[in-house]
């Protein structure tokens, strides 16, 4: 091998283990946050998107969080258990199986508010830099969407 070879190798050249990291990372600095809400991370990530639509079905959930079915599904019946969403099929497609927030997954709303303030002033970035993060992140998360539904 020469020694090219052997850069390309290292891990401080390679872009995926940053992000790798920085995402490790920051889901651990949200585990104290949601055990106080009885949520994991990524059951937080579902609700957040329960709180912003109320109702969708599973097949559009999966899409909007990157989660399979395998994940999805038993997620789901852990936030169904926990009485903050209901699963019902739909009335038009008995296929489709929709998902929708309850009362008391509302009501989690309000003590998840807190969330996104408190890890703000974890990550510590100047708002600019907190957006250009932001857009770099989706182009790259588009650009590996795009290559990989080819």
């Amino acid at each position: 091998m020469d020694d090219s070879t052997n850069n390309e190798l290292k891990l401080e050249n390679q872009l995926c283990f940053p992000l790798y990291a920085c995402s490790k990372e920051l889901i651990r600095a949200y585990k104290p946050h949601l055990e106080k809400l009885d949520l994991t991370y990524t059951q937080y990530i579902a609700m957040m998107v329960m709180w912003e639509k109320k109702s969708c079905n599973v097949k559009t959930l999966g899409e909007i969080l990157f989660l399979d079915s395998g994940t999805l599904t038993p997620l789901l019946k852990k936030l169904e258990n926990k009485g903050y969403i209901e699963r019902n099929r739909s009335k038009t497609d008995e296929r489709a199986l929709i998902v929708s927030i309850t009362e008391s997954g509302e009501k989690l709303k309000e003590q998840a508010a807190v969330i996104p303030k408190s890890m703000g002033s974890c990550v510590d970035l100047e708002p600019d830099e907190a957006v250009t993060l932001y857009m770099l992140l989706y182009k790259v998360l588009g650009n590996l969407t795009d290559k990989n539904s080819r």
